[in-house]
């Protein structure tokens, strides 16, 4: 793992990342309420799209058009920007506290609320179809498993939600996953199970329940993880796989990037200030883009990390 280069202009902490509609390209957001597109090719070059009124925490890009994506704002607004048609943009105040996190599954884009709530919503229209009372604490992860047609919620009160996404039907929670928070969830490509980390500084891989369509009635987990890591110093607050599914990597308020082997989970690689030339505030989220690994941070910059197989 090495750093390529450093995507720098914004003026504020930088808390989310999302793939752009071309190859290479990026988008970034955060507390000043920039929406930036990057190329990795040119990363000195990027090009402001959009801003908005307030903090971005959140943002996805939506299917069907190159040109659509959707924001999440500190207060709880969804901004649903059309770049090629700005007058189209829509502004909906929504949930009573932050967006933490937004999440598109085909035709839908699910918000994750700071009071709790979990909402479903309709892509091409910006109209919300439903909503899910799961906790009184902030939901702050979501994450898409299309073989279990399921959907993890990680939540401040320390729970993991696992829904039906076609019914947001519970299924079951996976309680006192971590202490306090869970920051981030992110289902395995083998299908079989789910990572999670925390304000713990931990990383827990937890065996999924198998399916059973009879079911009724959503059950509690009290079953242990099946593997635990002391994976960081300080809050883990991203865990993403790479896109070939070999790897996955982890950010944390203790500065650093690290890269893990999805099969055996055995640490690879340390991306810190002083050996790599890393972050030097906390590292708030991650993108992979192929083989390059996208981070960024608290100290307004993204850094741009090709991986040695």
């Amino acid at each position: 793992m090495y750093k390529i280069n450093t995507c720098k202009g914004h003026y504020a902490a930088i808390y989310t990342v999302a793939g752009a509609f071309s190859e290479g390209k990026f988008f970034s957001a955060g507390g000043d309420r920039c929406i930036v597109e990057w190329d990795i090719h040119h990363p000195e070059n990027g090009k402001l799209v959009a801003t908005t009124e307030t903090q971005i925490y959140a943002l996805a890009t939506l299917p069907g058009t190159p040109n659509r994506l959707v924001a999440g704002n500190m207060h709880g607004g969804l901004h649903w920007i059309d770049l090629a048609v700005p007058d189209l943009t829509k502004n909906i105040q929504h949930h009573q506290k932050g967006v933490f996190d937004l999440l598109v599954v085909g035709e839908w884009v699910f918000s994750a609320g700071g009071e709790g709530i979990l909402t479903r919503w309709e892509a091409a229209t910006a109209r919300s179809v439903e909503s899910y009372q799961l906790t009184n604490r902030s939901l702050r992860a979501l994450a898409f498993s299309a073989d279990r047609g399921e959907l993890a919620v990680g939540a401040s009160d320390g729970c993991v939600y696992l829904l039906d996404v076609t019914t947001m039907a519970l299924r079951h929670t996976i309680r006192g996953a971590h202490t306090p928070s869970v920051f981030t969830v992110a289902y395995h490509p083998d299908g079989k199970t789910l990572l999670t980390g925390g304000r713990d500084a931990l990383v827990k891989i937890w065996n999924l329940p198998p399916l059973h369509p009879s079911t009724l009635h959503s059950s509690i987990l009290n079953a242990p993880p099946f593997l635990e890591i002391s994976a960081h110093w300080f809050t883990i607050n991203h865990l993403v796989f790479s896109q070939n599914g070999h790897f996955f990597a982890t950010a944390s308020r203790d500065k650093t990037v690290k890269v893990w082997d999805a099969k055996t989970f055995e640490l690879l690689k340390v991306a810190d200030t002083i050996r790599d030339g890393g972050h030097i505030n906390s590292v708030n989220r991650l993108l992979w883009l192929d083989e390059t690994l996208v981070s960024a941070s608290d100290d307004r910059t993204i850094i741009l990390w090709g991986f040695n197989k």
